[in-house]
């Protein structure tokens, strides 16, 4: 079987503090290529690449940060597109559907679009159809969803001769975050916002609940009850807290502690507990993934500390390029693909024959 010629040539639109991560991930690799950036940052507008991430260009050719994807479009070809814009699929729905037109295969960090179907199965069947019409795969994924509370859920339960509980924690750190998923965790805010916030929609706390819960559900074959029920409560400081993108006082908001629960046959089956907050650790609290499974062989896993949310959240979009384009054109999960594994060596060697045109 011979090795792709061509390097893989990837777009990225967003590049904020997910996408700047994406690029500078990539341009560590091997047989790989950014070949546009889209951005509408003022500050980002029309410089080069490299310079915005402080790096030397060597012999990466020069890319200019353009806020006009239809231009960028127009003058660029492209096998896949990292797209860190949103965390809604409404609102990345425009934008997918515009890359996917071009013939452009999708990665996106949207947390609802790793498992669309479980809140917008209108607009996942929209964006299914419109890849297979065009020869393309859309994918979305990230550390969580993506990973920790819901494939990896699904792979420990491959070990199970069944399964009556499945119990996925996660305590982390929002502190490599950009302002975006900031404003989504209230963080910063006064409990009063906060509390104002979650009531009119404005604080969402963690997306991907859903999108997790229906992952695990189809992946071992559960029939719920209905759809997960949240509570958000806020994480208030009391010690002044900063990151790169934001410094709170005591007495604000540090972050959000998401909840749900599932059932089956009214009893709960599915409980995700998912305290998330910048710099936990300057009031002592650890950070780590736990998923404990109820069955035939009870299975619990910890992993101390966390997976890196930032970094974790980068690393699985760059190392599932491989997978979405060699995939049949459609929409996909991260259950229809092979798992994710880090891309060590080249990167055009794990691009089937079928896709070397």
């Amino acid at each position: 079987m011979g090795v792709r010629q061509e390097k893989v040539q990837v777009l990225i639109w967003g590049l904020g503090a997910m996408g700047s991560g994406m690029a500078d991930m990539l341009l560590e690799k091997q047989g790989v290529e950014i070949v546009g950036v889209c951005d509408i940052h003022p500050q980002r507008v029309g410089q080069e690449l490299h310079e915005v991430l402080g790096r030397s260009r060597n012999h990466h050719p020069q890319v200019f940060i353009s806020p006009d994807v239809d231009e960028l479009l127009s003058k660029t070809t492209a096998d896949i597109a990292l797209l860190a814009t949103d965390s809604f699929t409404a609102k990345a729905l425009p934008k997918i559907l515009k890359l996917v037109q071009n013939g452009l295969n999708v990665i996106s960090t949207a947390e609802e679009m790793a498992y669309p179907q479980a809140q917008n199965p209108a607009l996942a069947q929209q964006i299914d159809e419109e890849a297979q019409k065009n020869g393309v795969s859309v994918l979305g994924t990230g550390i969580n969803p993506g990973l920790i509370m819901d494939l990896m859920v699904v792979m420990l339960t491959g070990a199970c001769r069944d399964v009556s509980k499945v119990e996925a924690e996660r305590i982390n750190s929002l502190s490599p975050f950009g302002p975006a998923v900031m404003e989504e965790q209230g963080v910063g805010t006064h409990p009063e916002e906060f509390l104002t916030g979650v009531q009119n929609g404005e604080i969402a706390g963690h997306v991907g609940f859903p999108e997790s819960v229906g992952m695990i559900a189809q992946g071992i074959g559960w029939k719920l009850d209905g759809p997960v029920k949240q509570t958000q409560q806020a994480i208030i400081t009391s010690v002044p807290r900063t990151t790169p993108y934001i410094s709170i006082k005591p007495g604000d908001v540090a972050g959000c502690d998401q909840r749900g629960r599932a059932t089956m046959a009214g009893k709960e089956c599915l409980s995700m507990i998912h305290p998330q907050q910048i710099e936990p650790q300057e009031e002592g609290v650890e950070t780590g993934d736990y998923i404990r499974i109820t069955g035939t062989p009870n299975i619990s896993m910890a992993i101390q500390p966390e997976i890196p949310g930032g970094i974790g959240t980068i690393a699985m979009c760059v190392n599932m390029i491989p997978q979405v384009i060699n995939a049949s054109p459609g929409l996909k999960t991260m259950l229809d693909l092979p798992v994710p594994r880090a891309v060590m060596g080249d990167m055009r060697e794990r691009i089937e024959e079928a896709h070397h045109e």
